[in-house]
């Protein structure tokens, strides 16, 4: 660790002023977070935002008169800082899980042990309250991701596999409108089926409101409340203390499992979502056709503007995920791209075959 009596070289100032600036936008952050956040989640943001500024201290007093005048901090603190602000929500908490977990300080002979500690357990705190926004978002967002990768991906190959056979450019946009609509019916209709199997199934297995009334009736020295919070997969001792403290007056309610109605979503909007986000997709690849363009032409600008937008959804993913947004789009972009490739090479083949 550098003597703080030694006189710091030029690049440990530059050094430990980054650090200052991170650490007061980080807490800055946290605290424009805070504000958009009532109860236990802005208590949180708080505490976190106060952390920092513990953090900060210790640059500060590394540094004492030369950090003056502050330091500004890098564009991706500043931008996450621009987000906090004007959106809050799971992107957010998502990009701030990333920057806690690239802390510099366990590398760092400046940094002490203590702050490095801290960094790791605010990525998780982060980590769990993204994790209630993804909750939160999975059902919709899921099927709205989803639908338009796949309305993307198969219209495009659709359009390209009909292309390389050599038809003519009416007959390559009417079979994408029908491509459009086919997909995102039948994209609209699996997603409600789905969803809606999936909180049946989970309501099947819902405590049955009714059974409070049972429980004055029950003989407590046998104590066969037991049997059910065994059967949810408590152990048999606790699960015994658990029926004593329902018996004596605890509403039934407390030993009652989680629904996860929530985390499976609605679904009449799983299915507007997928259809909505399908078509939209799908419409992508047909827009040069809807201008009237035709051959090479159009096929490099279907490909291009679909290219984009597997980007931009890989992205997202990645952001919300808490993975590389960069990795996740090219991910993205590699399986889009090979599956086009596929029908298009085998629509050039059935147009040679057909010539």
């Amino acid at each position: 660790m550098t003597n703080p009596r030694a006189e710091p070289s030029a690049r440990d100032i530059r050094r430990w002023r980054r650090y200052l600036a991170a650490e007061r936008a980080e807490a800055a952050v946290y605290r424009d977070l805070a504000g958009q956040r009532t109860g236990e989640e802005r208590e949180i943001l708080l505490e976190l935002a106060e952390a920092e500024r513990r953090h900060e201290d210790h640059w500060l007093g590394l540094l004492g008169a030369r950090a003056i005048p502050a330091p500004r901090s890098d564009l991706r603190t500043r931008a996450l800082g621009f987000l906090a602000r004007r959106f809050g929500g799971v992107f957010v908490l998502a990009l701030a899980q990333r920057a806690e977990g690239r802390s510099p300080y366990e590398a760092d002979d400046d940094a002490t042990a203590r702050m490095a500690a801290d960094e790791l357990i605010h990525e998780e705190v982060i980590r769990g309250l993204a994790g209630r926004g993804r909750l939160r978002l999975s059902g919709s967002f899921r099927a709205a991701v989803f639908g338009a990768n796949d309305g993307l991906v198969s219209n495009l190959a659709l359009i390209l596999g009909v292309g390389g056979a050599g038809v003519a450019g009416p007959t390559i946009l009417l079979t994408g409108v029908a491509g459009l609509l086919a997909g995102a019916l039948s994209m609209a209709a699996g997603e409600y089926v789905s969803v809606r199997s999936q909180r049946e199934l989970l309501e099947a297995s819902a405590p049955n409101p009714d059974a409070v009334a049972a429980v004055p009736a029950l003989d407590v020295d046998v104590n066969e409340l037991a049997l059910v919070y065994r059967a949810r997969g408590e152990s048999e001792a606790i699960a015994r203390a658990h029926a004593d403290r329902i018996l004596q007056g605890v509403d039934i309610a407390t030993g009652s499992l989680p629904t996860q109605h929530e985390a499976v979503g609605d679904a009449a909007s799983a299915a507007l979502s997928s259809f909505l986000f399908f078509g939209s997709g799908a419409l992508l690849p047909v827009l040069p056709y809807l201008f009237g363009m035709d051959g090479i032409q159009a096929v490099l600008l279907a490909a291009g503007l679909v290219g984009c937008a597997l980007l931009l959804t890989g992205a997202t993913v990645g952001v919300l995920s808490g993975a590389s947004p960069v990795r996740r789009a090219l991910r993205q972009l590699g399986i889009g791209y090979g599956a086009a490739a596929v029908t298009y090479l085998i629509g050039l083949l059935f147009g040679a075959t057909l010539v």
